[in-house]
C-alpha cells in the first residue's frame, strides 16, 4: 500500500501546490480521494498510472476538489480504457458527473458509474472496506477511510512440522484459510496459524473542522491525512469557513492514536510549511506537512 500525494493544496492551485488529490496504490489497482483540477498532469508526473485507477472518492462539490475529473475521464478514454469507472461521492455527485460527461462534443469510451453516499455508509470491495461519515465542512462533506480486512495469522512452521504437513501446496492452503487431510487426519488452520493480525487502515478527512465522527473512524489508524488549512493564528477564519488550523489535525491524531499525520489543503498563503509543522508536532510529535508527488509506504506495524 502505497500513498501519493498528487495534490497538497487548497482553493486554488499555487507555486509550490495543486489542490488536493491523494492516490493509494493497492495490489493490482488505484484508489483516489478527491480530484482537483491539474490532477492528471500530476499523475503524469507521478508513479501513478492513471489507467488503473477503479475507483475515485469525492470528499465535498467545492471546485477544488472535483474539477480535475472531466479532463481525466476525457484522458482515459483517448488512451483506450474500456473498465468500468466508480466515482462516489456526496449528495448530487451524480447529477454533476452527468454535466461534465456533457460538456463539449466529447463521447467516453467507456462507462462512468457515479453513486450518491449517504453517510454513514460502508462498501466491502473484497480486500479492504472503504467507510464514510460526515465531515463538518460549510456544504455536505464526506470523510473516508480505506481499511484492508483481517490477515491471516503467522504460520508455525515447527507445528506444521510436527504435525507431519510436507512443505509445498499445503502450507498455503493452510495460509488461505483451508482445511488439508494429511493421511487419515485433518487438519485446521487454527492449529498452525496464529491470531489474525489487522491490515493497514487511512484515513482521508477532506475539507472538515475537527469532529467526534472523524475521530472515531479514525481509531487506530496508520495514517491520517487531515484538512489544515491555517495556522491558529487564523483559528476564526477556519472554523467560519469549516477548516481545520494545524494544532487542531494534530489534536484530532493524538486522541485518535494513529501512527502517521499528513496534514494537506494548505492555504496558497502559506510557501513555507514549517510554521504549520511546527505547530502541529507540539501536540503530535508524528507530523508532517505533506508535499505534491511525495511517496509514502504504510507498512504493517507488525
Amino acid at each position: 500500500m502505497k500513498l501519493v500525494f498528487l495534490g497538497t493544496g487548497g482553493t486554488y492551485p499555487s507555486k509550490f501546490r495543486n489542490v488536493t488529490s491523494i492516490a493509494i496504490q493497492l495490489p493490482g489497482e488505484v484508489v483516489m480521494f478527491d480530484c482537483g483540477e491539474g490532477t492528471q498532469r500530476q499523475l503524469m508526473r507521478s508513479s501513478v498510472s492513471f489507467m488503473k485507477i477503479k475507483k475515485i472518492f469525492i470528499s465535498h462539490l467545492h471546485a477544488d476538489h472535483f474539477l480535475g475529473l472531466p479532463g481525466l475521464i476525457q484522458s482515459m478514454s483517448l488512451n483506450g480504457r474500456e473498465d468500468d469507472l466508480m466515482i462516489f461521492g456526496p449528495k448530487g455527485m451524480n447529477r454533476n458527473m452527468r454535466a461534465m460527461l456533457s460538456l463539449g462534443f466529447f463521447k467516453c469510451g467507456f462507462k462512468v458509474i457515479a453513486s450518491d453516499l449517504r453517510p454513514p455508509c460502508e462498501f466491502d470491495f473484497g480486500s479492504y472496506w472503504v467507510r464514510c461519515v460526515e465531515a463538518e465542512h460549510s456544504i455536505p462533506s464526506l470523510a473516508f477511510s480505506l481499511e484492508e480486512k483481517p490477515r491471516p495469522g503467522r504460520f508455525d512452521l515447527k507445528k506444521a512440522k510436527r504435525l507431519g504437513i510436507p512443505e509445498g501446496p499445503m502450507f498455503r492452503k493452510l495460509q488461505e484459510g483451508q482445511t488439508i487431510t494429511v493421511g487419515s487426519r485433518r487438519i485446521q488452520p487454527g492449529e498452525v496459524l496464529g491470531p489474525c493480525r489487522k491490515g493497514r487502515k487511512v484515513i482521508y478527512t477532506g475539507d472538515t473542522k475537527p469532529s467526534k465522527e472523524i475521530i472515531a473512524l479514525a481509531k487506530g489508524a496508520d495514517v491520517l491525512i487531515h484538512d489544515c488549512t491555517l495556522d491558529s493564528s487564523h483559528a476564526q477564519l477556519a472554523a467560519e469557513f469549516g477548516h481545520s488550523t494545524a494544532a487542531e489535525a494534530a489534536g484530532v491524531a493524538s486522541e485518535a492514536q494513529v501512527r502517521q499525520l499528513f496534514l494537506v489543503h494548505l492555504s496558497p498563503r502559506y510557501d513555507d510549511n514549517s510554521l504549520i509543522e511546527r505547530e502541529a508536532r507540539k501536540i503530535f510529535k508524528n507530523s508532517q506537512v505533506a508535499q505534491d508527488l511525495a511517496e509514502y509506504s504504510v507498512r504493517y506495524d507488525d
